[in-house]
């Protein structure tokens, strides 16, 4: 439950709330013990990382290139600032761009990102482990080790053979997003016309099989009007992997309010994501485009959709090593516990903080779990 102070805050208009010139008079967050032992305590399960893209664009696909046992300057991640951040979860994104779509090997390129994310759990054994289900995530969490999982950022990835979706699923990936810039012959993007305008037949098929396998149906990146589809075909609760409110930040990335009760009524998730394009809001970007924000902006986003969606409907996605502009303090994995922090400031008890961490996407995944062995034995 929340405390009063919270909902005072988050039911204040978003123009209020997160007026300009009150963004320049909320103070820095200090970590304090209190919200440090709290975090420690919760599992952060971080929805969206493009580590493995910046591994292959920065270091040739190579940790001897790009040992990230060391710091990484030119990176939002590495292990150290891993352990600072307390990660206790994460979906790697196996992102390759809409472009492979046309040249016919997004398949063969998303095998090459998987590798990546294999090489990367070979290299750092001390580190990182692989999960396939929830409970290996909970079973890795207490062994101290980074539970990783993987993430298909486009649905041009499966070159429209549902039977990748099987070989992908096989590969370790637990989430597909169905589309990314450019929209698909069966799904729209929302940074492009639209094609099927929703979901194609093939697009329903899609969603089906993702819920027979267990693979989480991500909405981020797609059409409001796919948004509406692909929640009226699935029979497992969605996520969405890294998309912030569109209520604070006007962008066709974030997540409508008209969206978000669907969301709920689904049991799904909202990861919050960092993108300063995705969470200044909407008429101070139109004042300074390069505006990059502060934590107190991602936390806002935080408090409209928990007061829209529901706690237990709200996650974090940070899309690091996957965006050009970072808000002040929060420019790298290090800095994940200074939302815990403003959570606390702003009155969440250490329960819904926990929720927001971690847990709704962990109860999320484990219900889509279920989900599909019910469709399997039927």
């Amino acid at each position: 439950m929340l405390k009063p102070i919270l909902f005072l805050f988050a039911l204040m208009p978003a123009a209020t709330a997160c007026h300009a010139g009150e963004l320049a008079s909320r103070p820095r967050i200090v970590l304090s013990p209190e919200a440090a032992q709290i975090h420690a305590a919760g599992l952060l399960f971080d929805g969206h990382n493009d580590l493995p893209w910046e591994i292959r664009e920065k270091g040739n696909s190579s940790f001897d290139a790009l040992d990230i046992s060391m710091p990484q300057p030119l990176l939002h991640t590495d292990i150290p600032r891993l352990r600072q951040g307390g990660l206790k979860a994460q979906f790697w994104s196996v992102y390759v761009p809409a472009e492979h779509e046309k040249t016919g090997d997004a398949f063969l390129q998303t095998l090459h990102q998987i590798s990546i994310v294999k090489a990367m759990i070979r290299r750092y054994p001390e580190t990182f482990e692989a999960a396939a289900t929830a409970d290996d995530i909970e079973r890795i969490v207490l062994s101290g080790k980074v539970a990783s999982m993987m993430g298909i950022e486009g649905g041009y990835s499966i070159e429209n053979e549902l039977s990748n979706l099987q070989r992908l699923f096989d590969e370790g990936c637990r989430y597909m997003t169905l589309t990314h810039s450019r929209s698909l012959r069966w799904a729209d993007s929302s940074g492009d016309e639209p094609v099927a305008h929703g979901l194609s037949d093939f697009g329903e098929e899609v969603v089906r099989e993702m819920n027979r396998l267990g693979m989480l149906v991500d909405l981020s990146h797609v059409s409001q009007e796919t948004m509406k589809a692909a929640l009226a075909v699935t029979r497992a609760p969605v996520l969405f992997s890294h998309s912030s409110a569109r209520a604070i930040c006007d962008h066709p990335r974030n997540v409508p309010d008209e969206i978000l009760p669907l969301v709920s009524k689904n049991g799904g998730v909202v990861m919050v994501n960092f993108y300063s394009a995705f969470i200044v809001p909407t008429e101070q970007l139109k004042n300074d485009k390069e505006a990059r924000g502060t934590l107190h902006n991602v936390v806002d986003h935080i408090d409209h959709l928990v007061a829209v969606a529901g706690v237990d409907h709200v996650g974090i996605g940070s899309d690091f090593d996957g965006v050009p502009r970072l808000p002040e303090q929060l420019e790298s994995v290090a800095s994940y516990p200074l939302i815990t922090q403003e959570l606390l400031n702003r009155g969440y008890d250490t329960a819904s903080i926990h929720k927001i961490l971690g847990g709704n996407i962990l109860r999320v995944l484990r219900r889509a779990e279920d989900v599909a062995k019910l469709i399997q034995q039927e």
